[in-house]
């Protein structure tokens, strides 16, 4: 293995995050339907040039608390993934006069932006409800919801089954 300090900085300057580049590069031909020459190329292009200007993003670092509850979270998710694939079954194949669709706005205790970025991904992985867009000073966040009878509902589950449990992993 090279250890030169000159050959670190190359490295640090071309190729700032191998994990990056590699995902880069497996997902380039992932996305094409076969593997040829030319894709490989572009991956390997992709793979060289995307990391050294993601490196120069201003990034916060995910700080992880307990992990405790992460099992529980996600039966949480998928329980209610199954429940409201059924929920939105039912109303799109009923009368469409009876869904009330609307958007209503979260008020945010988390702050760490991992556990926004993992709230609003949740939010939108349960059928019916859709994250919209998060305010700037990231204490708001805009959903909108298929059927909204009571929006003080929504918000209290959205902050008791989700937010609650990723403040615990995402102090």
């Amino acid at each position: 293995m090279i250890t030169s300090p000159r050959f670190r900085r190359w490295r640090r300057r071309w190729l700032p995050s191998l994990p990056l580049a590699t995902m880069v590069f497996c997902f380039w031909l992932l996305l094409n339907d076969q593997v040829t020459t030319g894709h490989v190329l572009m991956a390997l292009v992709l793979a060289l040039l995307i990391p050294p200007f993601a490196a120069r993003l201003d990034r916060e670092f995910a700080r992880i608390g307990s992990l405790r509850g992460v099992p529980r979270m996600f039966g949480i998710l998928l329980l209610d993934i199954v429940r409201s694939n059924i929920t939105v079954a039912l109303q799109v194949l009923g009368p469409e006069e009876r869904i009330t669709p609307g958007f209503i706005w979260v008020p945010l205790d988390i702050a760490n932006i991992h556990g926004i970025a993992a709230l609003t991904s949740i939010i939108t992985l349960t059928p019916g409800t859709v994250s919209a867009a998060l305010s700037d000073d990231r204490r708001y966040l805009l959903v909108h919801v298929l059927h909204l009878e009571d929006a003080d509902e929504v918000v209290r589950q959205i902050k008791s089954r989700y937010e609650g449990p990723l403040m615990e992993i995402f102090p």
